[in-house]
């Protein structure tokens, strides 16, 4: 039986532990912060990565936390609500997405992957390089509350992001598409009475998304490539007044953005490894391949990845005969989904492009009055949002 150690506390690696540990696998994850109790950017748990908790037998307990929901998803564009997709067509047991902070997903799913003897949890544990000898990468190199660590495994796994130590330590070649959009983050009180909408506001040459916190709404005000500079120069009181004027019902309450602390900037980025794997190492999730905001489809499909990963590894490792050619086949397999998924983005990229080259009020096209008419649009926008182009299913079994 051989070894696993992850590099990465995020939904790919603690999903990956989770599985692994689930089929009797020893498996060590590294997480350098103390406590997942983060503000992630990423809080949609979509109806794919719902169906994985229904098939693990724990779907009820994960929605005994505090959550909404969204079978619907909307636009307001130019003033004018249009529905873009319908989730309760969808052939899963969860026909929503739910909102749900990052924190408490990665602490729910955390605590079932403790109740395996195998698993086990590293917090504030940074890795820093690799163990590599003759060519094979034989664990990881880590900095803990205890001073420098090493710890070998016969496979690592790298879960650890768009600036992952995993594949910048073997040089693993990094593709990258060009992205015209960056996003800013940040707080804004939510009522009661506010209206829920599932996509956002297009109008006056931006997006803005809502994220329903209950308490809050995450908001993601998506600006032109570069342009956070230019924001600022501008002041805070013409940030208030665009979002007021794109949100009408936020007015009001946008100068709780008192300060540009309290804004957060995501750089966009698009990009995959041409390689995924080196003998001993694999990179999934975000390692392998980052994702664009635009469907926030990035964690579920990192959580695909890492079932992909267990479904295929899980026999070589319990066999001790696990090979560079099972590594490269977690990539063959699921390299076309990511790829097709990549280009859907690209092209909305560019779409929003136009949005954003277009200061004045949106005058909303025929053609989107046409398409999100159509019953049939509405489903298939769902799918691609909600399930994926390539869903994965468990197939391990526990030990």
């Amino acid at each position: 039986m051989q070894t696993t150690c992850i590099i990465g506390g995020g939904p790919a690696g603690v999903m990956l532990g989770l599985l692994l540990a689930r089929s009797g696998l020893p498996v060590t994850v590294l997480e350098k912060h103390k406590d997942f109790f983060r503000d992630f950017r990423g809080d949609t748990i979509h109806p794919s990565t719902l169906e994985l908790m229904y098939e693990l037998g724990i779907l009820d307990k994960l929605l005994q936390i505090r959550h909404t929901k969204i079978d619907h998803i909307a636009a307001m564009v130019g003033g004018e609500r249009f529905e873009i997709g319908d989730f309760t067509h969808l052939p899963t047991h969860a026909k929503f997405i739910a909102l749900m902070p990052q924190w408490d997903l990665l602490n729910f799913l955390s605590e079932e992957a403790s109740r395996y003897p195998s698993f086990t949890l590293r917090l504030g544990w940074e890795a820093t390089g690799l163990i590599e000898e003759n060519g094979v990468i034989k664990g990881v190199r880590c900095n803990t509350p205890d001073g420098p660590q090493e710890i070998r495994a016969d496979l690592t796994v790298g879960c650890d992001g768009r600036q992952a130590i995993s594949r910048e330590a073997v040089h693993l070649p990094l593709a990258e598409e060009g992205v015209p959009i960056d996003v800013l983050w940040f707080r804004i009180s939510r009522l009661p009475s506010d209206p829920e909408i599932g996509v956002g506001y297009v109008n006056y040459g931006r997006l803005i998304v809502l994220i329903n916190r209950i308490d809050y709404f995450q908001t993601a005000y998506i600006i032109a490539k570069g342009g956070f500079d230019q924001i600022r120069q501008d002041g805070l009181d013409k940030f208030h007044a665009n979002l007021e004027r794109i949100v009408p019902f936020l007015v009001g309450r946008a100068a709780e953005i008192d300060s540009w602390d309290k804004v957060k900037l995501l750089s966009v980025q698009i990009n995959r490894l041409e390689r995924w794997s080196r003998p001993g190492l694999l990179c999934i999730g975000d390692a392998a391949h980052a994702m664009s905001p635009v469907g926030g489809i990035g964690i579920n499909i990192a959580v695909q990845d890492a079932v992909a990963t267990a479904n295929m590894l899980t026999g070589p490792l319990r066999t001790g005969t696990l090979t560079p050619d099972h590594l490269e086949q977690v990539q063959s397999y699921r390299e076309r989904a990511v790829q097709n998924t990549q280009r859907v983005q690209v092209f909305a990229h560019r779409v929003l492009n136009r949005v954003l080259n277009n200061p004045g009020p949106i005058k909303p096209a025929l053609l989107l009055r046409i398409a999100t008419a159509l019953p049939r649009s509405q489903r298939s926008a769902a799918h691609f949002v909600g399930t994926g182009l390539q869903p994965e299913h468990i197939q391990t079994k526990p030990a």
